[in-house]
Parts: structure tokens; sequence; C-alpha cells
């Protein structure tokens, strides 16, 4: 646990690149993080956004050293049980939240405005940075990453499960953002400079899921993962 008297941060942590990227160059900023924080579904058998299993997660927080916290949220209560989660690292002497945001500013006002209802300072260190540069970081730092969930209406199918590198990159479609960060895709890590060993993937079957018609309606893949 963090000395209250010394800065200390947690990660709004998805398991992606963008998150474990704004995480590392936290770490290589000299910032002492020690929390990951992960919002789960009402069930708490998969996580929001990327539907990946709390095993795997607990897997990857373990090969980084770091301590992993869950909290369960349908999208309505998702706010109120994040704060609930920031005053609690703040009850625990944390000083900072990082987040893996890069340009999409009502997230950053969103995120401010959470912190300073638990009294943390939000931290974005990719922001405003062009989003291939990050990418290219991201990979020429020697992290590796597959492609957890695609979007329907943005990429195919076979997008889930690949891995995320240079040769995905330039398979993408016209007006696919490299880091997904409109939402086309999500990522897992499992290698890089922050891991103290890689994590052994099992891919298991791809499911399907449709949002209901308030959340977009779109359709969703997802690639099964599992810690081997």
């Amino acid at each position: 646990m963090p000395s209250p008297a010394a800065p200390s941060a947690l990660v709004s942590w998805s398991g992606g690149k963008d998150s474990c990227l704004a995480m590392w160059r936290a770490r290589q900023a000299g910032v002492a993080v020690h929390r990951l924080i992960t919002a789960m579904d009402e069930s708490g058998a998969s996580s929001r956004s990327h539907g990946l299993a709390p095993e795997l997660l607990r897997a990857q927080a373990g090969a980084l050293g770091l301590e992993l916290q869950f909290y369960q949220a349908s999208w309505k209560t998702y706010e109120e049980r994040f704060i609930g989660a920031l005053r609690a690292a703040r009850a625990d002497g944390f000083t900072h939240a990082i987040f893996g945001d890069i340009d999409l500013l009502p997230h950053r006002e969103w995120e401010e405005k959470v912190c300073a209802a638990a009294s943390l300072e939000a931290s974005l260190p990719l922001w405003n940075e062009p989003r291939e540069k990050l990418v290219q970081e991201f990979l020429a730092s020697g992290f590796k990453a597959v492609v957890a969930c695609v979007n329907g209406n943005h990429l195919g199918e076979e997008f889930c499960g690949r891995e995320f590198d240079d040769a995905f990159l330039a398979s993408l479609p016209p007006g696919v953002d490299a880091c997904g960060e409109n939402g086309e895709f999500h990522t897992f890590v499992y290698d890089g400079p922050a891991f103290a060993r890689p994590l052994a993937l099992r891919r298991g079957a791809k499911l399907r899921y449709q949002a209901p018609p308030e959340l977009g309606g779109a359709v969703y893949y997802f690639q099964s993962l599992q810690a081997a």
C-alpha cells in the first residue's frame, strides 16, 4: 500500500494498449503506479467494453506486478460505481488516476469530473499526441497485443483475434483509426517491457453480441481468451 505522503497512482485499466502505454509512460516518468481498477459487467464474468474474463486480467496484472481491483456496474451505474472505487483508492492514500484517452474531449472532461468527486488528480499521459505515433511507440517499445473485440460496423469478424501488429494496421479499411479510438476495436496486451513474463494465451471461440438499440444496436465480435 502506498504511503499517504508519497504521490501514487492507480490506472483505469481496460487491459488494452492505450491504458498499458499510459501506465508505462507514467512509470518511465517516475510515477509510482500501484493499482489497476477495471469495470466488470453486472455478473462480474467479463470486463466492460473489452469482454475479458477476470482470470485473464488477474494473470495480466500478476505479470505486471500490480494490484488489480474490480468493480461491477451496469452502464447506468457505471459513473457511481467508478467514483466509489476512486474514493476507496483515495482513502488508501492514492493521489492520481491515470487514463489512456488520447484526444476525445468529452472523455477527458468526464474523467476530470469523477476524479474531482474523489479528490484525485486525473492524469492523461497520451493526451493530444498523434494516434499513429502512439501506435508505433507501443509496437517499437516491444509491447504485444491481440485484438480482443471488433465493432462490426467498422470491421469484419476476421479482424477479431488477430495480432495487433504492422500487418493488422496495414490491413485496416480506410476510415478505421489505427488506435481504434472511435470504438472500432479493442485489444489485450500480453507481453512487453512492463511484463515480468509474457502471458501464453489460448484462443477459444469467437462470440457474437448485438448491442440493444439504446446502446447503438451494433454487432460486436469478441475473441475468447484464456491464460494458458
